[in-house]
């Protein structure tokens, strides 16, 4: 029997900083809630004695195989739900993931390109919100004549898709968010 392979995050993007810890929790050592960088997964993480984090900051986790001498976190905490984040980092990461389905273009572009079936009934671009079973098929029709090559692309060929970066980033945010038990970018 294989086990499942751990999904570390190595890297993560701060959503708020708690320089008095968090007030509901009554705790009083630093706190930043993090977005993980690869597998976008919450933590809550405590700074190093006297380092301030920036919302929006790239930080190292010290968890990877090569510990960073310059790493700002002490140590993570734990992994959170979204209930657990602030209001501040509820709006922070609506607007970090955003950004990351921008940069990672190419990503989730090829995610439009390979999606196949969840089961026999439902088919991964299913999960998208705002796409049924009409703009599954002609999803699939159009990557067949030729792959996506951008959000654009995607736009120009499937009639009155909405936009594929918003879906995406909408998706995101609903897994993040634990609405659906399926996973397809978490």
């Amino acid at each position: 029997m294989m086990r499942e392979q751990r999904r570390i995050e190595e890297t993560g993007i701060v959503l708020d900083f708690l320089p008095h810890g968090h007030p509901l929790k009554g705790g009083r050592n630093a706190i930043a809630q993090v977005l993980g960088d690869k597998f976008l997964t919450l933590l809550e993480v405590e700074p190093k004695k006297d380092v301030h984090l920036t919302v929006g900051e790239k930080v190292f986790l010290g968890r990877g195989k090569k510990e960073n001498p310059e790493s700002k976190v002490h140590h993570v905490i734990s992994k959170i739900s979204y209930e657990d984040l602030t209001q501040s980092a509820k709006i922070e990461l609506e607007r970090i993931v955003e950004k990351k389905v921008e940069e990672e273009e190419e990503k989730y572009v090829n995610f439009f390109n390979k999606a196949g079936p969840v089961n026999i009934r439902l088919h991964s671009l299913e999960l998208l919100p705002g796409i049924g079973k009409k703009h599954m098929l002609a999803i699939l029709e159009e990557r067949r004549r030729e792959p996506f090559k951008s959000y654009e692309d995607i736009s120009k060929r499937i009639e009155l898709l909405p936009s594929p970066q918003k879906l995406i980033i909408k998706r995101i945010i609903e897994e993040i968010q634990g609405i659906d038990k399926y996973k397809l970018f978490t």
